[in-house]
């Protein structure tokens, strides 16, 4: 095992290198070699991550280590070198248009990935604790190389890269407590807290393609991320003992119990009256009525809800930067964004989204 992460590192070191030639052939050499800088350093860090967990590379502490990293495994590492593929067009100027679709293409398919690896390595019977630790160093590497990029791009507001560095933060927190000999606390596993992951993942991505435009995206970015925020901080009230765990549980049971009934609804009533709020200020001719429309009696029915909404938001965000900020489209875009990370709750048509969206890919 341990040869193979040598061999991958030097291959993805070979692989940069190889890029090099393809980008100079579109840009110029000091591009190329300013991007293969940046590339190389962030896949130090990756591969430096799997080799120095590869003693994680067992389905449980008691069990015996695998011989070889195994097909998810593998798979996770590919996310990481695309990651780091992206993280070299950080801070780069450039007037070629190819020059943009490329680092939104590697950190799209390093996003699906993100699903995959979990799904082959339940189809593969091959889960590890490598594996959920990788899962984890990546999650947040991308969430903090792609912001800054779409930061830098003007597709993110800056203030989203608070969510960027909040996971370093509360591991420098926990790091900080147990040095300190102060009791650190266990989170418990949560369907909600990795939906909230998986779609700040997707939100990024979609973000860094040229065509969306920045002035939905950046508004949009801002409801994604309150949210996940939140979470944050309620969960360093659990691991550092400020909040009891089992309260925690107790709380939660009551706040999803009544956000499925009041709060998920509501949202949806709240949709329909921004949206013809501001279909009264913005030219009917400049939206595609009909695609619009369905989206939002998908979301009033509660059929497919989830996904009506971020039609809705790709809908705006494909309008063009010609869309003027108001409350009205704030309250849509805000409102799309949690109808999308919650679902749509009671008096609800068909939820399978739901389904699709909190289940393990390949699990039994």
């Amino acid at each position: 095992m341990t040869q193979e992460i040598r061999n991958l590192g030097m291959l993805g070191v070979a692989g940069l290198l190889l890029c090099i030639a393809a980008l100079a052939s579109i840009e110029t050499s000091y591009f190329a070699a300013q991007w293969f800088a940046v590339a190389l350093a962030v896949w130090f860090y990756v591969w430096w991550q799997c080799w120095h967990l590869r003693n994680l590379n067992r389905r449980s502490i008691s069990t015996v280590l695998y011989q070889d990293l195994g097909s998810a495994n593998r798979m996770t590492l590919l996310r990481g070198f695309l990651i780091a593929m992206t993280s070299g067009f950080i801070f780069q100027q450039s007037s070629n248009p190819i020059s943009l679709w490329i680092p939104a293409f590697l950190y799209s398919v390093a996003a699906i990935l993100d699903r995959l690896d979990g799904f082959v390595a339940r189809r593969t019977q091959r889960p590890s604790l490598l594996g959920g630790a990788l899962d984890n160093a990546y999650d947040a590497l991308g969430l903090l190389v792609a912001p800054v990029l779409a930061v830098n791009l003007g597709k993110v507001h800056w203030s989203y890269l608070l969510l960027s560095g909040a996971f370093y933060v509360f591991q420098i927190g926990l790091a900080l407590r147990k040095n300190k000999g102060l009791a650190v606390f266990d989170l418990a596993p949560s369907k909600l807290r990795r939906t909230l992951a998986g779609f700040q993942m997707g939100y990024v991505a979609v973000a860094l393609w040229p065509p969306f435009a920045a002035v939905i995206t950046s508004a949009a970015g801002v409801g994604f991320m309150i949210p996940v925020l939140l979470g944050f901080i309620v969960d360093w009230g659990i691991v550092s003992g400020r909040i009891s765990a089992r309260k925690t549980e107790s709380l939660f049971s009551v706040l999803t119990l009544n956000s499925h009934r009041y709060l998920q609804p509501g949202l949806r009533s709240v949709f329909l009256i921004a949206l013809l709020l501001l279909l009264t200020q913005e030219p009917i001719a400049r939206l595609p009525f009909v695609l619009l429309c369905s989206c939002t009696l998908l979301i009033i029915l509660g059929c497919g809800a989830r996904i009506a909404a971020v039609g809705v938001l790709i809908v705006l965000a494909l309008q063009g930067e010609q869309q003027i900020i108001s409350l009205a489209l704030i309250t849509v875009l805000f409102s799309s964004c949690w109808i999308a990370l919650l679902g749509s709750g009671k008096f609800s048509l068909w939820q399978g989204d739901d389904i699709w969206v909190e289940r393990h890919d390949g699990a039994a």
